[in-house]
């Protein structure tokens, strides 16, 4: 089923004479999982806000074509509505966090939506313990750590238990050990519970083992759209900002120096990587 769909969708921001989105074309599927990727300024925030009626609810422009969200067109459907099918997640926690506790904040959507009570109690425990982070309840979003807040985000996202989850660079303020458990917690939302996760993402070497989709953008244009292996096999996408995991790199580079090398695919993880090796060894 198609969970997101544009057509001929641009925009161009108020005040701007340039367009930030061309021509985009697109279906995203349930339970996919995406990713964005191409430099900065090349339009995948703002395409990320066409998802959920951010554009054009809160950014003033010009915008062309449609989007549509299981089947909800976003210029006739206001954020609060879109919200409880994509939510979310932006780059910096802090500006999706305001309460005095963990718990108010997520809970904070759910009383706008007027829910029950109990179905508001029952979501934020569920949130909490889905994103690991029950310890956090009581305290403050001031106290945690960027990846806490970070998990504290999403949290409140899931507990309006959306169907897609929407994320612009997430891990750009994180450390590589924090940002590898983010990335890791996240494919777990897409593996366990079926939710479709779309990303705009710079660290493709610890997205690219989960990732259904790449999508790599330039100048507000899809150029490169597929399964990850056949994107990096078959395109160049250095020239568009778009940083190539090393275990790429050196397979790419023993495929051209090892005799009868067996490395027939690219790998997408240390393992796979040395799982080619060592058939190519064991074929000596």
């Amino acid at each position: 089923m198609i969970a997101i769909e544009a057509r001929k969708l641009g925009f161009m921001y108020a005040g701007s004479s340039s367009w930030v989105l061309k021509d985009i074309d697109l279906e995203i599927y349930e339970r996919e999982f995406v990713l964005l990727a191409g430099r900065s300024g090349c339009g995948k925030s703002t395409l990320l806000r066409c998802f959920n009626g951010l554009i054009p609810y809160f950014y003033e422009g010009e915008l062309e074509g449609e989007v549509k969200v299981y089947g909800l067109d976003t210029r006739n459907h206001p954020p609060y509505i879109l919200s409880q099918y994509a939510g979310m997640v932006f780059q910096n926690p802090d500006n999706q966090l305001f309460a005095l506790t963990v718990e108010a904040d997520i809970a904070f959507a759910l009383e706008n939506l007027s829910l029950p009570r109990d179905e508001i109690r029952e979501r934020v425990d569920w949130a909490l313990k889905v994103m690991g982070i029950e310890d956090l309840r009581d305290k403050s979003p001031n106290e945690l750590s960027g990846g806490q807040k970070q998990k504290v985000a999403i949290a409140s996202i899931l507990a309006m238990k959306p169907k897609i989850i929407i994320l612009d660079e997430p891990t750009s303020s994180l450390d590589p050990a924090s940002a590898k458990q983010l990335i890791d917690t996240i494919a777990e939302l897409n593996y366990k519970l079926g939710i479709t996760i779309i990303i705009a993402e710079h660290r493709l070497d610890m997205l690219l083992p989960y990732v259904n989709r790449l999508i790599v953008m330039n100048d507000g244009r899809i150029v490169f759209q597929g399964n990850p292996r056949d994107i990096l096999e078959k395109y160049d996408v250095m020239p568009y900002g778009v940083p190539v995991p090393r275990v790429v790199r050196v397979a790419q580079q023993l495929k051209k120096t090892l005799s009868g090398s067996t490395i027939s695919r690219i790998p997408l993880t240390v393992d796979e990587l040395v799982q080619d090796i060592r058939r190519w060894r064991s074929g000596k």
